[in-house]
């Protein structure tokens, strides 16, 4: 009986197809035929399909072969000039790594000049088949990748895989798909007095360029600055933090490793590590053409003052006291709210640049917050396996205490943690207690001083009128990033994000401004310049200006009239003809314009 039904539905539909006026349409076809052929045409002469990306092993990371808890982890051991590295969340020793000297740095860089000089004159598809292999590399070793960060910085699994793979992977998408057109060179316009000019626009690589990172994403801050400023057509010198060293030759290879699968040479892009005293020889250096910077202030300004014996120009990202504004508005979503800032708080135990430091609430939902949010600062635990990783040493803590005291004593409520842990399975790891605290004033230290630790401050507004929010957000010399929340009606909302002095705002979300590569850098206390995004390709370029004849083959090109030639028969003259000329291409009125006109002809 199914047989049958289903030849008489074949039957039914076969009449009805008969029936169907389908030359009605057939008109469409052309059309419908070459949009398929065009959008085949256009995907394939835009995309490398045929590129496949090829697969290549490197060295895995080894451990010592014996087992060995430190009893006082630190990087400086007295006898030796060596780096001792440890793992900051068990006190595990990892091994010693030699520190730079100056002649190692002169032959880093000379070696990543040399082989600048060729990957100079490659193309753009030859850089993305280089980047394409390291993608699918990293996403195919992203366990080990995220285990050996884990060991060098103290933090956890799940931290490690959204700091240092997502946002590394999203930055090399992003720059497969987009880096080119970013530095394709660009039209400009021209003027009447000009129109037979073309101008145009040339993103040309520096040379050698370096970058100065801090330890908080051991491989995204390694990585990050290498894909940028390869695709760019640079060579690379990385300096690595003393505090996570011990990974950067493994994450080094990674980027080495793709570039000699498509026969490049794997000097092209070094990683260094050296004591303070010998930065400044990297920095200083005439071979460097750019430096990026990520650390702190204090430390910037040796950086800058180094970078400028040389005229070294420096992109600089110093961190900041981010905050989140959430506006009464906001009350319907404050359990999505609260979730995010949350995370945007103890993400890598706090030591986030663009971390939210501050939470600056409408009276509305202050107290709801407070009350949504003290049960889940209290439950955080702490450990690898657990939430909350270890900071990267013990070297802040005393420096957040008192932030936390003297809040406390001026007044603000401490309703979690505010001092250091003695983890019971760990007791050599560094740990900070998981920190909230209520009722924090603009005129507190703690206010105003990046902490980069796990610590949650709440600052109440008079009012949820914008200026006084403003107010309070803009209060810190800081200015890298903040984020702001309500309802998308609401007028505040646009107020807010408008008047924040910050360098990039996430609208109802934390930090995915850089999760979609948008350019990223701060104001005031929290650097200059900009990395990642178009402006950050560009700015690890020379822009060259290139003006030329647009209609040379008819032989018009610019001749130096009469008036105007050397000897000057006549300033008089030749000062009139020349007026007539600015007349005529900037005068603002059609009469004014042919006054000038009328100047060249009597002066000519």
């Amino acid at each position: 009986m199914a047989v049958e039904d289903i030849v008489e539905w074949v039957d039914q539909f076969t009449g009805l197809m008969r029936e169907f006026p389908i030359y009605d349409f057939v008109f469409l076809a052309f059309p419908l035929i070459c949009t398929v052929v065009g959008g085949l045409i256009l995907y394939f002469t835009h995309t490398d399909f045929w590129d496949k990306p090829k697969r290549y092993t490197i060295p895995a990371q080894k451990l010592p072969e014996e087992f060995k808890i430190l009893d006082n982890p630190t990087i400086k051991v007295s006898g030796t000039t060596a780096i001792q590295c440890y793992n900051p969340a068990t006190g595990q020793f990892l091994g010693f790594v030699n520190p730079s000297t100056p002649a190692g740095i002169d032959r880093a860089i000379a070696q990543a000049a040399e082989a600048q000089e060729k990957w100079a004159k490659t193309t753009f598809s030859e850089r993305r088949k280089v980047l394409r292999t390291m993608l699918q590399h990293i996403l195919e070793n992203q366990e080990q990748i995220c285990q050996v960060s884990s060991m060098d910085s103290g933090k956890t699994m799940l931290d490690a895989q959204l700091g240092e793979i997502m946002v590394t992977a999203e930055k090399l998408q992003w720059t497969i798909k987009h880096g080119e057109k970013a530095l394709r060179p660009s039209r400009r316009p021209t003027n009447l007095l000009m129109s037979y000019k073309k101008n145009t626009v040339h993103y040309e690589p520096l040379g050698v360029v370096a970058a100065l990172v801090s330890w908080n994403y051991p491989f995204h801050n390694l990585i990050g600055p290498i894909i940028s400023s390869i695709f760019a057509g640079n060579g690379i010198v990385v300096k690595v933090s003393e505090q996570t060293c011990w990974s950067a030759a493994y994450y080094t290879s990674i980027a080495r490793g793709a570039l000699v699968a498509h026969g490049h040479d794997p000097l092209l892009v070094q990683s260094i590590v050296c004591w303070p005293q010998t930065a400044g020889h990297l920095t200083s250096h005439p071979g460097i053409s750019h430096l990026t910077f990520i650390g702190s202030r204090p430390v910037c300004h040796h950086v800058a003052a180094s970078a400028a014996k040389s005229l070294i120009p420096v992109v600089a990202e110093l961190g900041g006291k981010d905050a989140a504004v959430i506006l009464d508005s906001a009350e319907p979503d404050l359990k999505r709210i609260v979730d995010i800032l949350m995370r945007g708080t103890f993400q890598a135990s706090g030591q986030n640049c663009i971390g939210i430091e501050r939470i600056i609430a409408a009276p509305g939902v202050y107290d709801k917050l407070i009350a949504m949010l003290e049960p889940r600062v209290n439950a955080l635990r702490l450990g690898l396996d657990k939430d909350v990783g270890a900071m990267v040493s013990d070297a802040s803590f005393a420096r957040l205490e008192d932030l936390v005291q003297d809040a406390v004593s001026s007044g603000a409520r401490l309703l979690a943690g505010g001092k250091r842990y003695s983890h019971p399975d760990h007791p050599q790891g560094f740990y900070f207690q998981p920190t909230l605290l209520a009722d924090v004033t603009p005129d507190m230290r703690i206010a105003n001083e990046e902490c980069f630790g796990p610590i949650m401050t709440l600052l109440r507004s008079p009012s949820s009128n914008a200026a006084d929010l403003l107010s309070l957000a803009n209060a810190p010399a800081f200015g890298l990033g903040a984020s702001v929340y309500g309802a998308d009606a609401d007028p505040a909302l646009k107020a807010v994000v408008k008047g924040i002095r910050a360098g990039g705002v996430a609208v109802n979300d934390f930090a995915v401004f850089y999760a979609v590569q948008l350019p990223f850098g701060g104001v005031g206390g929290s650097g200059y310049g900009r990395f990642a995004g178009e402006e950050g390709l560009r700015g690890l370029c020379n822009l060259k200006s290139v003006c030329e004849d647009r209609f040379a083959w008819l032989g018009v090109r610019t001749a130096i009239p009469p008036p105007a030639r050397y000897p000057v028969a006549s300033q008089e003259r030749g000062w009139r003809f020349v007026r007539g000329v600015v007349g005529l291409g900037y005068a603002l009125t059609l009469r004014e314009k042919v006054r000038a006109l009328v100047d060249i002809v009597r002066n000519g």
